[in-house]
């Protein structure tokens, strides 16, 4: 169905924003934020349609409830519990000012999300089966989302590293600037008369 395509393709791309803030505000003028959950919301829009109108068309509503009844038909059948996991995901965003030392783990979420997804499009999606241009875009579009994700990761340890070295060499100048705070000029409390 062309709505999990576009969802996939959306929630892949915002994921795919995280790494370059700076080039995002400055190519579109626009605050980070604003670009990224556009991103988010269509793609949440267009993925959340997929397996409604699924359900709607097979009259089942079993296609919300993922099937634990094997291995194989657990991946077979992984957009159930992608599905889940997207609103998890969301519902983190939405919350990350209440709860902000941990929201971002849940947050993260997201590449659950893409994984299970890209599993059951693969196995499933009739768009994958006889199409090699979508199955190579779709796929690359999660190694790419992967991708950023280390990318962002090693940025982030790649900051702190700078701020760690930073803090340190303030530190240094702040004791050469004060030397009555220096270990080795202090006075002693008691001295020898």
């Amino acid at each position: 169905m062309l709505f999990a395509l576009y969802g996939y393709m959306f929630l892949a791309l915002t994921t795919l924003t995280l790494p370059f803030l700076k080039e995002l505000v400055h190519a579109f003028g626009k605050p980070f934020l604003t670009i990224h959950h556009s991103f988010a919301v269509l793609g949440i829009i267009f993925i959340t349609l997929h397996p409604i109108l699924n359900a709607v068309e097979s009259f089942d509503p079993t296609v919300f409830v993922p099937d634990f009844s094997s291995w194989k038909v657990f991946w077979y059948f992984a957009g159930r519990p992608a599905f889940i996991i997207l609103y998890a995901s969301l519902l983190a965003a939405l919350l990350r000012k209440k709860a902000i030392q941990h929201w971002k783990p849940f947050h993260l979420l997201i590449y659950v999300t893409l994984t299970f997804g890209i599993v059951h499009a693969n196995l499933l999606g009739s768009s994958f089966f006889d199409n090699f241009a979508i199955t190579a875009i779709y796929d690359g579009l999660y190694a790419a989302s992967i991708g950023a994700f280390m990318l962002k990761r090693y940025q982030n340890y790649q900051l702190k590293k700078k701020k760690q070295a930073n803090n340190q060499i303030n530190h240094k100048n702040s004791n050469m600037n004060n030397p009555s705070s220096s270990p080795n000029n202090s006075t002693p409390l008691f001295s020898k008369v």
